[in-house]
C-alpha cells in the first residue's frame, strides 16, 4: 500500500501523522511511505530520520495526497486538502465530521473517499484507545492552562489553584468523568485545587470517587450544573458523544451567573462544545471574554506538545494502521468492527 504523511497546515498544529519509528515498521512490511518535506519538524523528527526509516520525501503536499492510497494525518482536512486526494482513496485522522461544514462532506462523497475517524475507533469493551491518548493530554493541559489564565496578567481573577496555607483553593468544576475529566481532575488536584466532577453515569462517578479521595462528585443535572458553575473559578467542559455533536450543558444564563473573570475551558470544542457561549479559538488567539467570563476553546490543544502527542498517538493507533495497511482498506473496514465503527464514509457513501 502507498501511504502518505503530509505536513499539517492548521495553525499551531505541530503533530505529524506518523513517527519515523512507525514508518520503519510499515516499510519493513513492504509498504511505501511518502512523507512531505519537514512534516515532522514540529515534533522534532527531521527528514533524514524518515529517510533512514525507509520513507521517500515528497516536496509538495499535492504529491503526497496525489500518490497515497491511504493518507494519515492528525487534524481534520481542509477543503483544498480534500481536493488533493485522489478519487477512491482513504484518509484517517481526527475527523470530527459531526461538526464539519456540509461542503466538505459533499466533496468527500463526490470523490468516493473512505474516511476513518480516529476518535471513533471503539473496542468491544466500549473504550476509544486512539482518542484516549489525545484526551489524556487535553485533560493534563487543562490544569496548566487554567493556572495561567487565572493570573491577572491574562485577565483572570488573580488566584492560584491552591497549596497556600490559610487561603482557600480555587474551585474547579469538571463536566464529564471520562478520560479528559479524569486526567484534568488528577492535574488540578495535584496543584491543590478543590475539584467537583459531574457526570450522568454513576459508574463513572464511582470510579473517580474511588480514584481521587479529595474530589466531590455530583450527578450531571441542569440544577446541579447551574449550582456548581455559579461558585466555580474554573469550568472544564470534558463531554464526549462519539460521532455526534457534544450536548450543550452550560447555558448562556449559567455563564452570566458565573464569577466575573472566571475561566471556561471547553475541551470538547472539537465536537462543537458543551457550553452555549463557546466558539473555536486558536493558539494565536486562544481566549475571548463573553458575559465577563474568559473562554479558552482551542480544538487542537495537543498540537503544541507535538512530540509527546505524536508518540502517544502512534502507541495507540499503530495496531489499527498496520491492520488496515496489511489487510487492505476494504477488508479492514468490512472485517474489523473497531475500524468499521470508525468509518464515516466508505467510498463516498455514509
Amino acid at each position: 500500500m502507498i501511504i502518505g504523511i503530509p505536513k499539517e497546515i492548521r495553525p499551531h498544529e505541530y503533530r505529524v501523522g506518523l513517527s519515523p519509528a512507525a514508518v520503519q515498521i510499515l516499510c519493513e512490511k513492504g509498504h511505501t511511505c511518502f512523507v512531505e518535506d519537514q512534516a515532522g519538524r514540529g515534533a522534532g523528527f527531521r527528514n533524514i530520520k524518515y529517510e533512514r526509516a525507509g520513507a521517500k520525501i515528497a516536496f509538495s503536499p499535492e504529491e503526497v495526497y496525489g500518490r497515497a492510497d491511504f493518507l494519515l494525518k492528525m487534524s481534520r482536512p481542509m477543503k483544498y486538502e480534500i481536493d488533493w486526494l485522489q478519487p477512491n482513496s482513504a484518509i484517517a485522522s481526527f475527523m470530527h465530521l459531526a461538526s464539519a461544514r456540509q461542503d466538505k462532506l459533499d466533496l468527500l462523497r463526490k470523490k468516493n473517499i473512505t474516511t476513518i475517524a480516529y476518535e471513533q475507533i471503539q473496542e468491544v469493551d466500549g473504550t476509544h484507545p486512539v482518542l484516549r491518548s489525545s484526551s489524556q493530554i487535553g485533560g493534563a493541559m487543562a490544569a496548566q492552562t487554567a493556572a495561567r489564565l487565572l493570573q491577572n496578567k491574562w485577565g483572570g481573577r488573580g488566584i492560584l489553584l491552591g497549596m497556600i496555607p490559610g487561603v482557600p483553593p480555587a474551585e474547579v468544576v469538571i463536566l464529564g468523568a471520562g478520560v479528559v475529566g479524569t486526567y484534568a481532575a488528577r492535574s488540578f488536584l495535584g496543584l491543590g485545587a478543590h475539584v467537583t466532577i459531574l457526570d450522568n453515569d454513576m459508574d463513572a462517578l464511582a470510579r473517580v470517587s474511588e480514584q481521587f479521595c479529595g474530589a466531590v462528585t455530583m450527578m450531571s443535572t441542569p440544577y446541579n450544573i447551574e449550582r456548581a458553575t455559579a461558585y466555580a473559578d474554573v469550568v472544564v467542559g470534558a463531554v464526549l458523544a462519539s460521532g455526534e455533536r457534544s450536548p450543550i450543558l452550560v447555558t448562556r444564563d449559567m455563564v452570566k451567573a458565573m464569577k466575573p473573570r472566571s475561566v471556561i475551558l471547553d475541551v470538547s470544542i472539537d465536537q462543537g462544545g458543551c457550553i452555549e457561549t463557546s466558539r473555536p479559538t486558536t493558539h494565536d488567539n486562544p481566549v475571548y471574554t463573553e458575559e465577563e467570563v474568559m473562554h479558552y476553546c482551542v480544538p487542537n490543544m495537543a498540537g503544541v506538545v507535538a512530540r509527546t502527542a505524536t508518540h502517544a498517538f502512534v502507541n495507540a493507533a499503530m495496531p489499527y494502521i498496520l491492520e488496515i495497511a496489511d489487510r487492505g482498506i476494504q477488508n479492514a473496514v468490512k472485517n474489523m468492527p473497531a475500524i468499521k465503527d470508525a468509518t464515516n464514509t466508505y467510498l463516498g457513501e455514509g
